[in-house]
């Protein structure tokens, strides 16, 4: 599995995911991420599934404590992936909690989603 977080240009980040995404791993990328939302700055996350296998099964996927300090200040979250990832994607995102929209793209739609992000 393969996870890594680069800065795209001025609030947006790009996460790219492939294989099965682990709990260890994930862990990783938000606290290389937190620094980044401390403060004033709100960001625009576009996350790309690529060739992408689903999650961990034996991790608890428990710890909301990313969400609770650092989920107020995402803006905007883009899922671009295959379809059949769709529903499991936008509830590991926490759509329906959240005030900030996020929204699931095929993954032919890289372009849709990046312009997204920039509305």
């Amino acid at each position: 599995m393969a996870i890594s977080l680069q800065h795209e240009h001025d609030n947006v980040f790009r996460m790219e995911i492939s294989g099965v995404l682990l709990e260890r791993d994930f862990t990783a990328v938000q606290r290389s991420l937190a620094p980044e939302l401390e403060g004033a700055r709100r960001i625009r996350l576009l996350v790309m599934l690529n060739a992408f296998e689903g999650w961990e099964a034996a991790a608890t996927w428990r710890n909301l404590g990313f969400y609770v300090r650092h989920g107020a200040r995402i803006e905007r979250i883009a899922i671009v992936g295959d379809d059949r990832w769709k529903a499991e994607a936008l509830m590991f995102a926490a759509a329906d909690l959240r005030d900030a929209p996020v929204a699931f793209f095929g993954a032919v739609h890289a372009a849709q989603a990046r312009a997204w992000l920039s509305h």
